[in-house]
Parts: C-alpha cells; structure tokens; sequence
C-alpha cells in the first residue's frame, strides 16, 4: 500500500465529507468528542455497506488501511483542480 499524496488532509477531508452523507443518509450524527478513529471505522462501514468503496480482506481491517481507503474515495470524488489533489 503506498501512502497517497496528502493522505492525512485527505483523510481529514473524507471525514468531513463523510459525516454530512452519513447525516443526510440518516445512519449517524457525530459528536464533537467522538475520536477520530471511531469516525474512520464507522464511515468506512457505512460506506462498504453502502458499496461506494470495496472492502478489506478479512483479517486486513486496520485504522491505516481503513484511512488509506477513505483518502482513497476522497481523492476521486474531488475535482481534479481541487488544492489537495495537487
């Protein structure tokens, strides 16, 4: 796995992304205490669930590889003159 350009911004923005379609979906609301690694593990749920990104193998499921995952969707779902895909 090769970290991405940006990876940690793009996790950051995945996030941020992530918690208005998981509000808008009606399947969470965060809070502003909730850590960052419970957030990464519920978006990365919702959206296998949902089958907008493939899941991990089985046994592969780790906190990198699930924000690696999400900076992955992240960074095709951006335009490509957006500031983090430079």
């Amino acid at each position: 796995m090769k970290k991405l350009k940006n990876e940690t911004e793009l996790v950051r923005e995945a996030l941020r992304i992530g918690a208005v379609y998981a509000e808008k979906r009606q399947a969470a609301k965060f809070e502003p205490s909730d850590s960052a690694k419970l957030k990464v593990e519920y978006l990365y749920r919702l959206l296998v669930h949902d089958n907008l990104i493939q899941p991990l193998v089985k046994g592969d499921e780790s906190e990198p590889n699930m924000r690696h995952k999400l900076a992955l969707w992240i960074s095709r779902r951006l335009p490509t003159d957006h500031p983090l895909m430079k």
